[in-house]
Parts: structure tokens; sequence; C-alpha cells
């Protein structure tokens, strides 16, 4: 059976103040102020956030994985966003590239950094402006160099290719949000495809990325599944909790458990599986 105790005692232990400001939130009747004062600690005086929100840049200047990632809590958990983005949108217009790319700090890999950013830090700014027109918050500017970016580069062609669960979120926060066009609907739908594709293929440790998509039991995304597909992850998260409470993150990485133990506890409750 799945405990929330001994959730809240693996969060509390091993959280950062503000997952465990998340977990008191979304659980145990905590204040949303209190949470999004934690949250505003990442945030820079330019609008842009750093710091380490997203645990694998650790640079404190604003850069693009963080407000990314951010977007991502909102999107997993749904969390009022109330004053955080404020004047974080302009903040993403003044950090594009000509082709609607997002632009980089100069020291970003100064800092401590997962290897897997060796290279540099996001770029993309689908799965960013994707959630900004959700919340309301986007510019015709910021959509405009967005789209003209998907254009060349989140093609129909590198959507069906997609292997991975979890990098489906580019096609999934951008074409699920952006006004629908004949062109975009294609694009949305073959999105949805191959998330239910690489959903069908994935191992047990990718099984909870489905729930970052399918968000709520009326989902589009549930709706779309197979029959069975998705009381059978839910049947392997409700059994998966360790005896200290948490959950496995997909890449084994202790320092993403806090945060990805409170998303499947709420996935759990979601569903009615507590």
């Amino acid at each position: 059976m799945v405990s929330i105790d001994k959730a809240r005692h693996f969060v509390y232990q091993n959280g950062t103040l503000w997952e465990r400001a998340l977990f008191a939130y979304l659980f145990d009747g905590g204040s949303l102020e209190r949470l999004h004062q934690c949250l505003l600690c990442y945030k820079n005086e330019d609008g842009g956030f750093g710091h380490g929100l997203e645990h694998d840049i650790k640079c404190p200047d604003s850069n693009p994985l963080q407000l990314e990632f951010l977007l991502s809590i909102v999107r997993d958990t749904g969390i009022p966003v109330g004053n955080l983005l404020d004047g974080t949108v302009e903040w993403v217009e003044n950090n594009r590239n000509e082709d609607g790319s997002l632009k980089n700090p100069d020291n970003l890999l100064q800092y401590p950094h997962a290897p897997w950013w060796s290279g540099g830090g996001q770029t993309a700014p689908d799965a960013i402006t994707g959630h900004l027109i959700q919340l309301g918050l986007s510019t015709p500017s910021l959509e405009a160099s967005t789209a003209k970016w998907v254009e060349e580069n989140l093609t129909l062609e590198k959507i069906k290719a997609n292997e991975w669960l979890f990098m489906a979120y580019h096609a999934h926060d951008y074409f699920m949000h952006v006004e629908p066009t004949p062109e975009t609907e294609v694009l949305r739908k073959a999105a949805i495809d191959n998330i239910i594709e690489c959903a069908q293929k994935a191992p047990e440790k990718q099984y909870f990325t489905f729930f970052q998509f399918a968000t709520s039991p009326d989902s589009e995304i549930v709706k779309a599944a197979p029959a069975g597909l998705v009381d059978k992850f839910l049947d392997y998260l409700a059994g998966a909790q360790r005896e200290d409470g948490g959950w496995e993150d997909e890449h084994g990485l202790t320092y993403w458990q806090p945060y990805f133990s409170t998303v499947v506890l709420l996935t759990l409750k979601r569903f009615n599986r507590l």
C-alpha cells in the first residue's frame, strides 16, 4: 500500500526547500505563497531563472533550462503561477537568436552541470512558448519566432522518429497549446501518437513519464491510450514505492527523486490509487 507518510519523510529528508514546500502545498494544506517565495529565490532581476532550480545546471545566471523546468512543474502539478512569471516573457524575448532559438549565458558551463549538458544548455524554445501560450502570457513576437524555429526543427518526420518517451515533451508542450490550424493539427496528432507509441515500448523505469503528459484521467493522452495501458502503469507505480518512501527516477539519480516521488504520489492521487 502506498504510504504518504513515508513519501513525506523521504521528500523532507532529501528534498530542497522548494521541493518540501511543494509537497506541503499538494498534500498537507501548505501555503501557496510560501511555495512561490521558495521558487522566486531562483529568479533573477532580469526576469529569468537560474541557481540550479533544474538540478542538472547550477549556473546562477538566467538560462532557458531553468524556465523550461519551472513551467514543467506547473504542467506536472497544476500549481497556480501567481506572480512567478512577472517580467519573464520579456526575458525570453530579449534572449532569442535570429532563428528563434534561445541564448544561454557565456558562463553557463563554468558551474557544475550534468555531463549531457557539456555541449551547452537548452536552446529549444518550443516547450517554453507552448506553456506561455497555455498560461496566456506569450506575445505575438515570441510566437512568431518560435513558429519559425519549429518549422525547421520540429517537423512531422522528427516527431515520428522520436523513440524516447521523455523527449516527446518538445512536440507535446508546443502543439497541444499553439493555435490550431490544419498544419498544426496534423503535428498535434503526431505528437499524441508518438507518446502512445513510445509508452507502449517503454521500460518500467519510464512509466511515470507517461503521466507528465496524461496529467488527469480525462486527458487526451489517456483517451488515446489503448485499453489496459494506463492501469498497467498505475499498478506498477502503486507497487514501486521503496521502503524509504521514495520512487526511482528514470536514470537512478537520487537528487531527482524527491521531485519525481512527489509527482508520482500526485499521479496516484489524481487517478484514485491512494
